[in-house]
């Protein structure tokens, strides 16, 4: 399993992913779930991925394909595309035909196997967007209402981020929402795990602004989330019934 989230906010993107994969409790492996396309100073695309490594793999290959394809067009690279939207569309037909490619072999052994995932994505001279994209190849915007999209293992990590993000959220709080987010799903769920990858892109930057890799006894990582853990058992002594 994994536990993915993107917002949306004024100021730019926050992305951030966790690294663990399993197919049982004896076969846990690392692989990176954050994948990024650029064309600096033009557009900047960043995908992260939840589900089957097969299908997750398969689609960015075939999406890598495409941007490299002699004969690449608007209507099949998404570093060409004329809209997000339409990056945002190419990106769920692969991920569907790549799904139900898939599907269709496992189905002999009554296995499925599905995938979702969150792209964020600005243009030059276009707003940044923010998308989430179904197995099926459907998808659905982040807005101002609901500025942060998650995929995988959410719940652990939902209820901080519906109380302190915001579109006005600054990146910095930003990027300490989504870490303390991510800490209470690798607190609750061992499916998720150590390391980290987080990324920003910073509005109308049309790159990934910064980037790092959080490992596990991450000096800082671990410091915040001890803050964190004190700061929750401060506030629940303080609150009389």
């Amino acid at each position: 399993m994994t536990y993915c989230v993107g917002l949306l906010l004024n100021e730019g993107m926050v992305l951030l992913s966790d690294t663990r994969t399993n197919a049982g409790l004896d076969n846990i492996a690392i692989y990176r779930k954050m994948f990024h396309f650029e064309n600096p100073g033009e557009r900047v695309i960043s995908i992260v991925t939840a589900g089957s490594l097969s299908v997750t793999q398969t689609t960015l290959m075939r999406l890598r394909e495409a941007i490299e394809a002699p004969d690449a067009t608007e209507e099949t690279s998404i570093m060409l595309a004329p809209t997000m939207l339409k990056m945002a569309s190419i990106i769920g037909s692969t991920l569907s035909a790549v799904r139900m490619e898939i599907d269709e072999k496992l189905s002999m052994m009554r296995q499925g196997a599905s995938a979702s995932m969150i792209v964020a994505a600005q243009r030059k001279g276009g707003p940044m967007r923010l998308f989430l994209i179904y197995p099926e190849g459907n998808f659905i915007e982040a807005t101002e209402d609901t500025p942060f999209l998650q995929i995988g293992e959410h719940k652990y990590g939902k209820p901080i981020l519906d109380r302190v993000v915001k579109p006005s959220t600054s990146l910095e709080d930003a990027e300490k929402a989504v870490l303390l987010s991510m800490d209470s799903t690798l607190r609750s769920n061992l499916s998720v795990g150590m390391p980290l990858d987080l990324a920003v892109i910073e509005k109308d930057d049309l790159r990934v602004s910064r980037q790092r890799r959080i490992e596990a006894g991450d000096e800082k990582f671990r410091e915040m989330s001890e803050a964190w853990s004190k700061a929750l058992r401060d506030g629940f002594t303080q609150i009389q019934v």
